[in-house]
């Protein structure tokens, strides 16, 4: 059941959400500017209880040395709750965790928001079946799409 419903989301995402294909990392449109969704996902985690540890704005970076960059900001955020199980499952998995979250504006404009896929993270690391994969992919689903609506 489990599998079922992991499979249901993932294709609910592909469908709902036009994304990026690149391996192991789900990205969604975000109908605000970089800065907003951003800031959006930042309360959002912490309304959920999560710890935010850093915003980079990687634009500001580049800008920092001359250089530019379209707008690109990440969110690094997690709770120990739902990473010790995946580390748990693959301890290797921790040099990916606590989560992160990139918001960038693409060469026509549209502003994406990316994560690591929780199930990719385990396999990438060696390990299959890991229950706490099933909780962490819902609990980044529920806060993307929360912080997305319109």
């Amino acid at each position: 059941m489990k599998r079922v419903t992991t499979l249901v989301l993932a294709a609910w995402i592909s469908f709902a959400f036009p994304a990026f294909a690149t391996e192991g990392l789900i990205s969604v449109k975000s109908p605000y500017p970089v800065a907003e969704t951003l800031d959006r996902l930042e309360a959002g985690a912490e309304k959920r209880g999560l710890k935010v540890f850093a915003r980079i704005d990687h634009a500001a970076g580049a800008a920092s040395i001359g250089e530019t960059l379209r707008p690109t900001e990440l969110l690094i955020f997690g709770n120990p709750k739902g990473g010790t199980p995946v580390m748990q499952c693959a301890q290797t998995a921790g040099i990916e965790l606590p989560l992160k979250a990139l918001a960038w504006e693409d060469e026509q404009g549209q502003v994406w928001l990316g994560y690591n896929d929780p199930a990719y993270l385990v396999r990438r690391h060696s390990s299959s079946g890991c229950a706490a994969v099933e909780p962490m992919s819902n609990a980044l689903f529920g806060l993307v799409t929360d912080v997305l609506a319109e």
